[in-house]
């Protein structure tokens, strides 16, 4: 058997494997059998890095990239029609890469250039009260997601001449103030709900209607989350790509030289403040289209949705996942949404769980559970 076929058979394997574990977690209920299930999973993986496994199934996987992605999109695909009838789980799965998207916005700003944003759910929030305002309007909802976008990166672009002039945590402490000052406006602006807050029109895409279910047959019949999860998916899936290309080209090589050395990057003539510019307002942009999905998904949303801790959640799926790195940001959102809702038990202590991850993170693993590798320059936007 030929290295190619064993590593082609290896991602497919991780593929099933993956699909199978992701499905049983999110169909069994019983805690006990949920508290296995992570342990076995952890187990596994230790044997895995101890035997030198885990070595061997990267340099896999990188050999054969573009399989890899095909391979997880197919995977999710799996779980998502697993769970065709049911409400709840396509509405975390569609939550997750909603997340995802928002996420890699934040990945951009902190992995790429290293521009600091604690406010990433006030830019989520600017999406979400966008498509509020708009969805009863008449405006094409596909439209309403991008200038959902667009408000987020219009009103990031204002923010950011703040924190141009500022550096390490007094920039951190602008987004912060920002954050919780969007959240008081939102609650003192009676145009925009006040403290209630507003309705959202569900999406409508060329005559259908994404809040009815899926009729196939006589006896099969769609939840309607399924509409949402598979435009978030393709988002997602949009998402990827761009990050992806941006990486692997000379924009991604600014971004990478005014994160590690500004100075340097300087007196190579690199423009420090266009590239933390353009970071920040596409990190925003990508906030922004995944905050007007979301909230069309719901129907509703109010200033408690964007408070300063759901930022704190934001930030930690980065750091979770590796700064910088997209499918690290992938598995920490699933891991941050889907974990909550599965172990009743630490609902209440979710906060002080991601405190104490963070920390350990910070201390043992500070590049994050999947770390970005050596970035990868491919002229003409190949590979």
């Amino acid at each position: 058997m030929t290295q190619s076929l064993k590593d082609k058979l290896i991602i497919l394997l991780l593929a099933a494997l993956g699909a199978a574990f992701l499905v049983t977690f999110i169909a069994i209920e019983e805690q006990a059998e949920i508290f296995a299930l992570l342990v076995f999973a952890g187990v596994l993986i230790i044997a895995s890095a101890k035997l030198g496994l885990t070595d061997k199934i990267s340099q896999s996987l990188s050999r054969n990239e573009r399989l890899l992605n095909l391979s997880v999109i197919a995977a999710m695909l799996v779980v998502i029609f697993w769970f065709h009838e049911d409400h709840f789980p396509l509405l975390m799965i569609a939550t997750v890469l909603l997340y995802v998207v928002a996420c890699c916005g934040l990945n951009m700003q902190f992995g790429y250039t290293g521009v600091v944003n604690f406010a990433g759910a006030a830019f989520f929030g600017v999406g979400c009260y966008t498509a509020a305002v708009l969805g009863g309007t008449g405006t094409p909802l596909l439209l309403v997601i991008a200038l959902g976008g667009v408000m987020a990166a219009i009103i990031g672009s204002i923010l950011i001449i703040p924190v141009l002039r500022t550096r390490g945590h007094y920039a951190a402490v602008v987004t912060i103030a920002f954050g919780l000052l969007f959240r008081t406006f939102l609650e003192v602006n009676d145009t925009l709900g006040g403290p209630q807050g507003l309705p959202v029109s569900g999406m409508n895409l060329f005559g259908w209607d994404f809040n009815s279910n899926i009729q196939i047959t006589e006896n099969i019949e769609f939840s309607f989350y399924m509409n949402y999860v598979i435009l978030a998916l393709i988002m997602v899936i949009l998402t990827f790509i761009l990050m992806r290309r941006i990486e692997r080209s000379w924009i991604g090589l600014n971004f990478d030289a005014v994160r590690l050395d500004e100075t340097a990057a300087a007196c190579y003539g690199i423009n420090i403040k266009r590239w933390k510019i353009l970071s920040f307002t596409l990190g925003n942009f990508l906030a922004g289209t995944a905050g007007a999905l979301f909230a069309m998904m719901l129907g509703f949303i109010a200033p408690s949705n964007f408070a300063f801790s759901d930022s704190l959640i934001l930030v930690s799926i980065v750091l979770l996942g590796g700064m910088g790195s997209i499918w690290g940001t992938i598995l920490a959102a699933g891991l941050v949404v889907l974990l909550p809702e599965k172990l009743q038990v630490i609902q209440e202590y979710r906060f002080l769980l991601y405190a104490v991850v963070m920390i350990l993170i910070l201390l043992f693993r500070p590049q994050g559970v999947l770390p970005r590798n050596l970035r990868s320059y491919i002229p003409g936007w190949r590979g």
